[in-house]
């Protein structure tokens, strides 16, 4: 890959109309992260940390400005090849989890490869195991996700991140609704992805937390205030 940085920011800005009038979300960002950095971005509510990761994995469009990820234009993709394109290359973890309720734990982590038809159906199930195996849960593969703990919900949610084995993770508030001793925790299976060469950017509150990253961008009213 060289040295060319896997995320590449420039420029970009995010206007929304809202009923008090336009809402700018970020200003002008520029942003590059390499290959196997842990980056925590931090800020205040309504700084912009959503937005910014909402326009790396392609869940949002920005208003101007190029956002390059792996070498693919994602400014310049529709959303449906959007969400073709994300299921291949980036993971992402919401704060909220968003398993399925109705599908057991190993379904929901085997659901990515499903859509991506990467792997036949045996593989899918060996992965899907081998995941939950890293994520310490594979006892817990065959229950639904409401009979498992916050925190080991959240690891299910990492496991299914990685089921498509993407370069790039993207974690939005993921210790938001965990104590402090579980968020530790899936901070230290952070820790061991990147070990493995994976990039992590996460949106976090928790200024200890994102100390431990290799690197932490702050944001204010949409700019960088620090990085």
């Amino acid at each position: 890959m060289g040295c060319e940085p896997l995320i590449h920011l420039r420029q970009v800005v995010k206007k929304y109309n809202s009923l008090a009038g336009e809402v700018v979300a970020l200003r002008g960002i520029d942003l590059q992260v390499r290959v196997g950095e842990f980056v925590a971005v931090t800020g205040k509510s309504g700084s912009g940390k959503t937005t910014l990761v909402n326009m790396i994995t392609g869940i949002d469009r920005s208003t101007s400005g190029k956002i390059l990820v792996a070498g693919i234009p994602v400014h310049a993709l529709s959303l449906d090849k959007a969400a073709q394109w994300r299921g291949r290359t980036v993971g992402v973890i919401f704060q909220s989890f968003q398993l399925l309720p109705t599908l057991t734990v190993l379904q929901n982590v085997t659901l990515p490869m499903d859509f991506a038809r990467k792997y036949s159906l045996r593989e899918r199930w060996e992965r899907g195991m081998a995941l939950l195996e890293q994520m310490e849960i594979a006892e817990h593969a065959h229950k639904l996700p409401s009979a498992v703990s916050g925190g080991q919900q959240q690891r299910i949610a990492i496991a299914r991140a990685m089921a498509n084995d993407p370069p790039i993770l993207v974690a939005d508030e993921p210790t938001g609704s965990l104590d402090s001793t579980t968020a530790e925790a899936v901070w230290r299976v952070f820790e061991g992805l990147v070990g493995q060469g994976k990039t992590i950017l996460v949106v976090t509150h928790d200024k200890e937390l994102a100390g431990r990253a290799g690197r932490a961008v702050t944001l204010a009213d949409g700019e960088i205030e620090h990085d």
